[in-house]
């Protein structure tokens, strides 16, 4: 009796490894597909024309990163506006207190690398990633019926949202996963496209020019807007680098002890 126990507990342990492996497999593919079409639209002719609205992502999630940290820090996030030249303007009323503050001007740096990282520690199971496909396309349409301003941020966040649902309602759940690792791969991408805005002391948008969001930060807590630059960086690497490691973790491996008990 004791045998067959062992027996048993062995195979359970060995199904589990071997599920264990397949969801690894199909996340690496997921990646390797996401990076290799990402890698082709910048080699084909006009793929810049399909990797534009794919930049503005970053710019979407660096946004509402900022209007999303005003609410949790106790403001609130007024009006959004996105605009074609890849700039965008979240309108929030801040919360009392420079630390408080300094928050929510790091919720725009930190913004992309967040939801990348997100995005690939969720999209390890297919199934998963579907419903994180459906939850971001109803916040995002969300967000445009609440906070969104002007044409360009309406016509652009709706269609990004609704295609997004769309997604999650009728891909086949290997597909859902790919898109939302394709999505985060983009995200990531930009985290370090973009890397120079983290080092600069003022930002040119089309609603003018005005101090940059590390700058905010060091007006908030005193240093140099450099430094702060570089402390949002390195938490924006190591949270991409976290969502790696939990997307492309390997299987367990069934120990030949544990088989023979």
């Amino acid at each position: 009796m004791l045998r067959c126990d062992a027996m048993s507990s062995a195979a359970r342990a060995f199904a589990r490894a071997h599920d264990q492996a397949q969801v690894t497999r199909r996340a690496r593919g997921a990646l390797v597909a996401s990076a290799a079409l990402t890698l082709l639209l910048y080699l084909i002719p006009f793929g810049g024309l399909l990797i534009y609205p794919l930049l503005l992502l970053s710019t979407l999630a660096h946004e509402l990163g900022h209007g999303l940290a005003a609410l949790a820090t106790g403001g609130s996030f007024q009006a959004f506006y996105l605009w074609p030249d890849g700039s965008g303007m979240a309108v929030h009323s801040g919360p009392e207190g420079h630390v408080l503050q300094a928050i929510v001007a790091a919720g725009g740096l930190i913004g992309p690398a967040v939801v990348a990282g997100a995005c690939f520690a969720l999209a390890r199971r297919a199934r998963l990633a579907r419903l994180v496909l459906g939850l971001l396309g109803l916040g995002f349409l969300a967000a445009v019926v609440l906070v969104v301003e002007n044409p360009f941020g309406f016509w652009y966040i709706g269609g990004v949202g609704a295609a997004l649902l769309a997604l999650a309602v009728r891909a086949r759940a290997p597909v859902a996963q790919t898109a939302l690792v394709f999505l985060a791969v983009q995200l990531a991408l930009s985290v370090f496209s973009r890397a120079d805005y983290l080092f600069t002391a003022s930002a040119q948008t089309s609603a003018g020019v005005m101090p940059s969001d590390s700058a905010h930060i060091a007006a908030a807590l005193g240093g140099s807007y450099l430094l702060w630059g570089a402390v949002c960086g390195l938490f924006s690497v190591l949270v991409l680098v976290l969502g790696l490691w939990l997307f492309t973790r390997g299987a367990s491996r069934v120990s030949l002890a544990s088989l023979r008990r």
